[in-house]
């Protein structure tokens, strides 16, 4: 198969689209989500709370403004046609000068800390976290998913035994939701990632939270496994925004891969009900 040309110039201008429009409108899917849960909700401060949460994506369309002032920091993920080349410079080089346009031009809250104790804000947002995979094919996959660290705080990941239930980690997933309360802005997107090792299975959890949240696991067993979460966590009357209710989570996804024989590895990742992601094929 021919090799097929992309543009360094093209990729940086996708990710710079990405990021603005990520952070401007959020997925249909979890947009109607939450206009529901409005409807069905239980408690009348949590009803307000959820009535409000639409508000506010309506006034982010009409004004062209971020959903929430907190715009994340940027996660890429990747996944690169093996018959691509890339011309005109390094990819991550492409990838990193797209979101600080993005955050630049789209006037978007740079988060980035230059460095993890002695701090100091790098002023654009970059570096990313980008993840990238090999593919068949001749085509680039380009997923931004801004990522902001209320949320991202909440997070837990836990190395258990294979001797551990499925109750067991539909308890750990339902604490480390209790534990939160209503620091990730319930109602939350839960990510969880089950098997391959300690940092595989954190990578699962944040990709999780990339997959539509009207699209269940493709494995029944999986599938069937998320519900009973979603259900657990949504008895636990964190409610919207902590104040109580029946909502305190719209959608938990579970990724999953082989794992070693001794190990049963499982991550949470929580996602706010401002969990953004967009991407684009290139």
């Amino acid at each position: 198969m021919p090799v097929r040309e992309i543009s360094s110039d093209r990729i940086t201008a996708e990710v710079r689209r990405l990021c603005i429009e990520s952070n401007r409108v959020l997925p249909e899917d979890l947009e109607q989500i939450i206009r529901t849960a409005a409807e069905t909700e239980t408690s009348g401060i949590g009803k307000s709370v959820l009535a409000d949460l639409g508000a506010n994506m309506d006034a982010a369309r009409e004004r062209n403004l971020p959903i929430c002032q907190d715009t994340g920091m940027a996660v890429i993920f990747a996944e690169i046609g093996q018959d691509v080349h890339i011309t005109g410079g390094l990819f991550e080089d492409a990838v990193n000068e797209g979101v600080r346009r993005g955050y630049t031009e789209g006037l978007l809250r740079c988060s980035v800390a230059a460095d993890p104790i002695r701090r100091g804000n790098t002023g654009d947002n970059t570096p990313a976290v980008i993840h990238t995979r090999l593919v068949p094919g001749d085509r680039l996959t380009l997923t931004v998913a801004p990522k902001g660290f209320g949320s991202e705080n909440m997070s837990r990941l836990k190395m258990f035994t294979p001797a551990a239930s499925e109750d067991d980690l539909i308890d750990f997933v339902a604490e480390t939701v209790r534990l939160a309360g209503g620091r990730p802005c319930p109602p939350v997107v839960i990510g969880v990632g089950i098997g391959g090792d300690f940092e595989l299975c954190a990578f699962l959890a944040k990709k999780a939270l990339c997959r539509p949240v009207s699209r269940r696991n493709a494995d029944p067993f999986y599938g069937e496994l998320e519900d009973r979460m979603l259900r657990r966590v949504n008895s636990l009357n964190v409610g919207p925004q902590g104040f109580g209710g029946s909502t305190t989570a719209l959608a938990v996804n579970i990724e999953q891969y082989p794992t070693h024989i001794a190990g049963l590895p499982l991550a949470v990742n929580m996602g706010c009900h401002v969990t953004r992601h967009k991407f684009a094929v290139i």
